[in-house]
């Protein structure tokens, strides 16, 4: 399985050392991974201006690397969207990619669970992992961030999803055995 990492994280954020984790984890399951750091790519605003349902369907009209990120994310098994915590919902950076990545659905709608929601563009979408990080413990945070997940789980039709959030002041040990156990569950959710 084809595993993508948005990485949200500025440089030199702390966080690095469990992004290493996860990969070395992921790798050691066979995956391959691609890790874009978002930060090493020109990522535009979304304009809102429809024109990945328009004019250029299925891509942003803004010729910049949302591009890339929106082909990773849709050929990817596995999508990790890692970001430090703003309020329990993304930081600005991976906000920003999460926002272009609308041109993986289409400009329709149908009911799901009784909701109103985009109809998919594509046959099949990877499953979605949020992985989140606090300096320290806030429960509330956490909450919002795994209800986030759920929610956009829904919107980009992935069949599993699962978030966990990380905190500095847990030893590497510690954060290392929650990524060990969030991959396991999402493993055993297939």
């Amino acid at each position: 399985m084809r595993v993508v990492i948005l990485d949200g994280f500025p440089v030199d954020h702390p966080a690095a050392a469990d992004l290493d984790v996860l990969v070395d984890e992921l790798e050691s399951r066979g995956r391959g991974v691609h890790w874009l750091r978002l930060t090493e790519l020109k990522l535009g605003l979304c304009r809102g201006c429809f024109g990945c349902w328009v004019k250029t369907p299925g891509e942003c009209f803004i010729d910049d690397d949302a591009r890339r990120v929106a082909r990773e994310y849709i050929q990817s098994g596995l999508a990790v969207l890692a970001t430090p915590l703003s309020f329990g919902g993304y930081g600005s950076l991976l906000k920003r990619a999460v926002d272009r990545l609308i041109p993986l659905i289409m400009p329709l709608f149908k009911r799901v669970r009784g909701e109103v929601h985009h109809v998919p563009r594509y046959p099949a979408y990877p499953e979605l992992l949020g992985l989140g990080w606090l300096p320290v413990a806030d429960r509330s945070q956490e909450r919002n961030f795994t209800r986030l997940i759920e929610r956009n789980a829904i919107n980009f039709w992935a069949a599993n999803r699962n978030a966990v959030t990380l905190y500095a002041e847990e030893s590497p040990r510690e954060r290392r055995g929650k990524l060990i156990r969030v991959l396991n569950q999402l493993e055993v959710r297939r």
